[in-house]
């Protein structure tokens, strides 16, 4: 057993569900083990831990197939427990290394988990908690993306509606999620009663709103005059035109939930010592800016080499060899929100950086696709924003084109 692990009085794998956890528990100093079931309550677990703790008398390592949830937030309330997060997929192997056969039973995974945490200590590193802001930073920014793919679902759901029985609103209006396509949806559900209204009404409530719906209103109005209904059957036009306005108030409360998400993510992103760094970055924003630095986060020791981000973001490839075959292909195990965030970043970068915009060209005319042109692109930033990250330097798009000039690189070179 490595120092690192001898601090502790008791070592525990815990293989977590959602009603109950199973435990294998070993005392320092003894090769006896024991395996108990916990209930999921907070109640439970604090009656067992105490327990624990009162018999040991001293600290307590925990390793656990998560980094984080509910779990793991509960046993972070102990100031002697020290979390091992276990990755899923390396608890899955060396189950299979064990057990060929493939049998699977939750106290088998709490032994498991138990023996890689004291077999393999350099692999399997205790969790090391962030700052509260970093930690809130983190959730918030995953919340908020769930709500606008919620709300993208939602979108998605209304346009089709339209389609079956009044599609007029979707060709005056390019934004489908906006609150003013939901609010005209509302107060004009069909054709019929949007045929009905009084020109001063429409205008009124267009001007009402000011700003492009100022704009457009003579477009809407002229559209609305010269179109025709698509169908005039009650029994598709009641139940799609309900449907409608039920979704349309269920875009507008996410509309106001994700509003209040941005409010707090930027509030706390203001506060972080790295976000200069991170607001330097060309297409970043409001909202990727906040995404690129809980990604990162704050240990510079989480990190360090580019490489390790690459991997870790799953924007390197991975290439299998066996014989005289060789297969690249996608990094399948990574932080998933953390490689659509890369992705999503460097897209928006295309338009707002001189050399990303020709890297991307580049690709392209080599015959790659969109998609992997833009992974291809991420794979650059990252070592690039991982190098301001170590060094605390905002990046500077006119200094990184000098070094490239320097450097004579073929990207300048067209």
């Amino acid at each position: 057993m490595t120092s690192s692990l001898k601090k502790f009085s008791a070592y525990v794998g815990l293989d977590w569900a959602s009603k109950k956890h199973d435990v294998c528990i070993q005392t320092k100093d003894s090769r006896e083990r024991k395996f108990e079931i916990i209930k999921h309550s907070p109640e439970a677990i604090d009656e067992w831990l105490t327990h624990l703790h009162s018999e040991v008398e001293g600290p307590i390592a925990i390793a656990v197939e998560l980094s984080s949830g509910p779990i793991v937030y509960a046993l972070q309330k102990y100031a002697y427990v020290t979390v091992f997060p276990i990755h899923a997929a390396t608890l899955a192997r060396y189950r299979q290394a064990m057990f060929p056969s493939g049998a699977k039973d939750d106290p088998s995974d709490a032994e498991l988990a138990l023996d890689l945490m004291l077999k393999y200590p350099e692999k399997i590193q205790p969790l090391q908690p962030s700052s509260k802001a970093s930690r809130t930073l983190n959730l918030l920014v995953e919340q908020r993306r769930m709500l606008v793919e919620d709300k993208r679902r939602h979108v998605n759901r209304l346009i089709n509606a339209l389609k079956q029985y009044y599609p007029l609103p979707l060709t005056m209006f390019s934004h489908r999620g906006s609150d003013l396509f939901c609010e005209f949806l509302i107060k004009w559900p069909t054709f019929k009663q949007l045929k009905r209204a009084r020109e001063n009404t429409i205008r009124m409530f267009f001007g009402q709103r000011g700003g492009n719906a100022v704009t457009n209103t003579d477009k809407r109005i002229h559209a609305i005059e010269s179109a025709m209904a698509l169908t005039e059957d009650s029994s598709i036009i009641e139940p799609y035109s309900l449907l409608v306005v039920s979704l349309c108030n269920q875009i507008q409360l996410l509309n106001k939930s994700i509003k209040a998400f941005d409010s707090e993510v930027e509030s706390i992103f203001k506060q972080m010592p790295d976000a200069d760094i991170f607001s330097s970055l060309p297409g970043t924003g409001p909202c990727l800016a906040p995404r690129l630095l809980a990604a990162f986060g704050e240990d510079r020791n989480r990190f360090l080499t580019a490489q390790e981000i690459q991997n870790y973001a799953g924007l390197s490839p991975v290439t299998e060899r066996s014989g005289n075959k060789e297969w690249i292909h996608w990094r399948w195990q990574c932080a998933k929100f953390i490689r659509q965030t890369f992705i999503e970043w460097s897209a928006k970068s295309v338009h707002q950086s001189y050399w990303a915009g020709l890297y991307y060209e580049k690709q392209r005319a080599k015959g790659k696709a969109h998609q992997a042109a833009v992974r291809a692109l991420a794979f650059k930033w990252a070592r690039i924003v991982f190098r301001c990250w170590q060094t605390r330097t905002p990046y500077n798009e006119t200094k990184y084109l000098k070094a490239l000039r320097e450097r004579n690189s073929p990207l300048l070179n067209t």
